[in-house]
């Protein structure tokens, strides 16, 4: 008796790419899409209609393996910063995980982050959106583990794109 809640759970959890996503699935999906490519983007501003300047992101650094650290930014502070920026950046995700309930969504998966070509970093995503009132999907909140490259692999981060 006890398998079968087991096996439930385990389907439950498959990654989301075995089957057909729900439409609501689909527009959480869309969002993150959205959000990436204005990550890549040119605009400097384009990500800051992609986020919800009130929320916060952390991240949870192991780039340093024995110093293990989390930082917590203030989405607002990350947008100001981005505006400037000018490398030219990409990041990859595979949506493993789209939880939606309502106006909330979860989109988790494992990524790998390419400025100048090269990737910096991979680890795991996690972005929380928040349906705004116009009916827009938002990152409200993320949570991402940073890792070195060499661990992309095992992580099962997406290969970076042909340039």
């Amino acid at each position: 008796m006890k398998a079968i809640p087991a096996l439930a759970a385990l389907l439950a959890a498959a990654p989301l790419a075995a089957q057909e996503p729900t439409p609501e699935q689909a527009e959480a999906i869309a969002a993150a899409d959205a959000f990436f490519a204005a990550l890549r983007s040119e605009d400097g501003t384009a990500l800051a209609g992609q986020m919800l300047p009130e929320g916060m992101i952390f991240i949870h650094s192991r780039m340093t393996p024995d110093l293990p650290r989390v930082d917590a930014v203030p989405v607002a502070d990350h947008l100001a910063r981005w505006a400037k920026g000018t490398r030219k950046v990409d990041e990859v995700m595979r949506y493993d995980t789209v939880l939606v309930d309502g106006d909330m969504a979860l989109v988790w998966g494992p990524y790998r982050f390419i400025a100048e070509g090269k990737t910096t970093h991979c680890g795991i995503n996690s972005l929380s959106l928040v349906k705004t009132e116009g009916g827009a999907w938002k990152v409200a909140n993320a949570s991402f583990t940073m890792e070195l490259p060499e661990r992309c692999a095992a992580l099962g981060a997406p290969e970076a794109p042909a340039p």
